[in-house]
């Protein structure tokens, strides 16, 4: 068996019998080492944050559920607040608050439509697209 080399560190680091081609073997593991490091470490932050973003996400989702069901509630108090202001025409205040849902549906279709007709399709992909055939035929006849 081959006798290994004793490597003797002096108390500042430093390797005085080394060779430059191990320095530069040491360094080069060194720093492999460190990108390693790094890397995993950063895979850690990233995977907490992943974490806590996905459950600020569910309890964001949540709470748009719950606000949801709750807004019956709302409309109805809302007519109620108009039957008292109506004396006791209660089928007229649950008219207004109808007649408010088709207005506030109106609105938010007319905005909808707007910027449906904003779109444009992509004329730069579409022209690349069809120029495709062509070369592929070019590089079939090198």
């Amino acid at each position: 068996m081959p006798e290994q080399t004793k490597r003797t560190i002096t108390s500042d680091g430093h390797r005085p019998e080394a060779s430059f081609g191990e320095l530069v073997r040491d360094a080069t593991e060194q720093m492999s080492a460190l990108v390693r490091s790094e890397i995993e470490l950063a895979k850690l932050e990233v995977t907490a944050s992943v974490k806590r973003a996905g459950l600020g996400g569910a309890l964001f989702a949540v709470a748009a559920v719950v606000l949801l069901l709750s807004l019956p509630f709302l409309f109805v108090a809302l007519a109620e607040g108009l039957v008292e202001i109506f004396d006791g025409w209660r089928w007229a205040a649950y008219l207004i608050v109808f007649v408010l849902f088709l207005v506030v549906a109106g609105i938010l279709a007319a905005v909808g439509l707007r910027s449906m007709k904003k779109i444009k399709k992509p004329e730069r992909t579409i022209s690349t697209v069809k120029e495709l055939p062509q070369a592929f035929k070019r590089s079939g006849e090198a």
